[in-house]
């Protein structure tokens, strides 16, 4: 019969590539998309459900779904290998049981020292994560923004439990509330029992014979929200703010996840930023350079009053000291760098080039007559 079955991986609609997250997510999805409850009468539909059920079976136990990606659905087969084992163990052997006695020993909660998770214990809602652009002085200084994101809620006309007004879940009679069932498979060791999802409620635990109009059964509704982020002081690009609890809703009475916002800051035409440093360049003219002068310096504060020293060269840096970014969540700020860059003169007139000549001549940089400049060594009060 196994020549006649779907490979198990189309059935879930994955690649063999998948991971164990992804497995189980295909699973949920196929389950929900073919449950009984939401196909009432619909056999191809129930026969899906099962399909999907044993797909999940093996792909997300790791020594079958090993098997089968070696020997594909003759792999998993109950009789598979007995023949060259002469009918193997005789007895029935409980991997359920073992994990027990492996649990009293070394203090574990079953085989592998993990525990099943309680379907219908409280379960924490997923994070939402998004992207928010911001200006380099909203980041600097902090800022309040509106984010609309859309989220599962609770739904309100059921309370969550997905069913109809006046019904209510039924525990799985199959599985009695643990959404796993016992296997009993005979392998060339004997008979062994492995425990599985439960096919007829999905895992679940509980069967909703009469799902809500609004949810249809699945207990959440997605919405729409306009959600108020504080953006703190400092913040920097690459940074996140978590806003708790707005993140979707949980399950069974869980917590709500919580929403991040990942934060990236628009360039700005005149300054750069490292860490809490703000950087920034400043040009002046060759006679301010020489003489000295005031100027004034564009800060994210605003313009302030700098004294340029004489004789300041072309590429010195100077600092602003506490006109940085503020520290975030913190006190105090980091400091602005200028750096000071000297502009040379274009269309000067003949009178303009003429006094520049005459300042060359004071200082000893007279070009010679023949129009060829010397080299820098071969100046005055130079020698190579």
């Amino acid at each position: 019969m196994a020549e006649n079955k779907r490979d198990y991986y189309e059935v879930l609609g994955i690649g063999k590539d998948a991971s164990e997250d992804d497995i189980k997510k295909a699973y949920k999805k196929m389950a929900r998309k073919y449950h009984p409850d939401l196909n009432p009468g619909d056999k191809e539909a129930e026969e899906k459900f099962k399909e999907v059920g044993e797909a999940y079976d093996v792909l997300s136990n790791a020594d079958k779904k090993a098997r089968y990606d070696r020997y594909g659905h003759a792999g998993v087969d109950p009789n598979f290998g007995a023949g060259g084992y002469g009918g193997g163990f005789n007895g029935d052997f409980d991997f359920g049981d073992l994990g027990d006695i492996f649990g009293s020993f070394f203090g574990g909660s079953g085989f592998g020292g993990t525990r099943r998770a309680n379907p219908n214990a409280p379960q924490r809602g997923e994070s939402i994560r998004v992207s928010l652009t911001i200006t380099f002085e909203e980041a600097a200084f902090g800022c309040q923004k509106e984010l609309t994101v859309e989220r599962y809620e609770t739904c309100t006309t059921c309370n969550g439990n997905g069913c109809a007004d006046g019904t209510s879940p039924e525990t799985c009679p199959d599985c009695h509330g643990t959404g796993q069932v016992q296997v009993r498979r005979q392998t060339p060791f004997g008979t062994v029992a492995t425990s599985a999802p439960c096919t007829r409620c999905a895992g679940k635990g509980k069967i909703i014979r009469q799902p809500c109009k609004d949810c249809h059964g699945s207990g959440m509704i997605r919405r729409r929200r306009t959600i108020q982020v504080q953006i703190p002081a400092g913040i920097d690009a690459g940074q996140s703010v978590s806003v708790r609890g707005q993140g979707h809703a949980g399950k069974n009475g869980g917590a709500s996840g919580d929403l991040l916002v990942a934060i990236s800051i628009r360039p700005h035409g005149l300054f750069r930023r490292e860490g809490t440093s703000v950087l920034c360049e400043q040009s002046v003219t060759f006679a301010q350079a020489v003489l000295g002068a005031q100027l004034e310096i564009p800060t994210i504060d605003g313009k302030v009053q700098y004294d340029l020293p004489e004789g300041t060269q072309s590429g010195a840096t100077f600092r602003l000291k506490g006109k940085g970014i503020p520290f975030i969540n913190g006190r105090g700020r980091g400091d602005q760098y200028v750096t000071v860059y000297i502009e040379t003169p274009k269309n000067l007139n003949r009178e303009q080039k003429e006094a520049l000549r005459k300042f060359a001549e004071a200082m000893g940089e007279a070009e010679p007559d023949d129009g060829e400049r010397k080299p820098f060594w071969k100046k005055k009060g130079r020698n190579r």
